[in-house]
């Protein structure tokens, strides 16, 4: 049995790692936001999935606390035995190559960047703290059961129209992007947490999913109709290298394109942060 302590419990990724881990006889602590005592125990080993993504425009201040503030309490004061900090491909938005030690780009003056931004800067610090067991796992565009249309996830709110009957796509179809299965994170996360060799992975398939494969499946298995403007704007993103965490771990990803995406919430009472 391992202690494991995942921060950020209630949002997707959180409260099924937390569901996973104990459904393996793993002790997990998910302590509530803003727990006091909470540096005044072991955490064993620490999944940090504090963050806010569809509302990070509206609230920066939140954003920054989630991101990097919280984390550099833990990284202060907390008593752990290895940390995996939770940041996301967003970051090579713009970059020349999505490998984990390429330089990346950034523009502060574009509020966009400000996600990208405050998780560079909590990755940094993680970095600059020097502790033992601190690493990051750059996570692609998460799909699963369950998943909330509200938290700006494009998958979710595909689905979210689709079972209205029809579905209106805001991008052009031929835009891409790369996802993963829930069950895959559940799955790698805690094997890099407890064992990862590097300190930065790319956690991703490293398949890039068109828009209009999405449209097809979804108009295949519920029959609904679709639309989108002749005017769509392209929005591609650079195909993530995973090589490094498909080697390490020796895994396969598992096909995107599950009928349990369907499924409106396999946590009932769960919800997003």
């Amino acid at each position: 049995m391992t202690a494991f302590t995942v921060l950020g419990a209630s949002g997707y990724i959180g409260s099924r790692l937390v569901s996973c881990l104990r459904s393996q006889g793993h002790a997990v602590r998910a302590p509530a936001r803003g727990e006091t005592g909470v540096f005044g125990q072991p955490l064993g080993h620490v999944l940090y999935c504090v963050g806010l993504t569809a509302d990070f425009r509206s609230r920066p201040f939140d954003t920054v606390e989630a991101h990097v503030g919280l984390l550099a309490d833990v990284l202060a004061r907390g008593q752990f035995d290895s940390l995996l900090y939770l940041s996301s491909t967003r970051v090579y938005m713009g970059a020349a190559s999505t490998q984990e030690d390429a330089p990346l780009q950034v523009l502060p003056g574009d509020p966009s960047y400000l996600y990208n931004l405050s998780k560079l800067t909590g990755e940094s610090l993680c970095h600059a703290s020097e502790r033992a067991g601190v690493r990051v796992a750059r996570l692609s565009n998460v799909v699963g059961p369950g998943m909330d249309a509200s938290s700006g996830n494009l998958v979710a709110d595909l689905v979210h129209q689709a079972r209205q009957g029809h579905v209106v796509l805001c991008s052009d179809p031929r835009s891409g992007k790369d996802y993963v299965h829930i069950a895959d994170l559940l799955d790698w996360l805690p094997r890099i947490a407890l064992a990862g060799a590097a300190t930065v992975y790319n956690v991703a398939s490293g398949v890039q999913t068109a828009h209009g494969q999405w449209l097809d499946w979804l108009r295949e298995r519920t029959g609904c109709t679709v639309a989108w403007p002749q005017d769509a704007p392209l929005q591609q993103f650079p195909p993530i290298d995973a090589r490094r965490l498909h080697a390490e771990l020796a895994v396969r990803p598992r096909p995107v394109f599950a009928d349990d995406l369907l499924i409106p919430n396999d946590l009932p009472g769960v919800t997003s942060p």
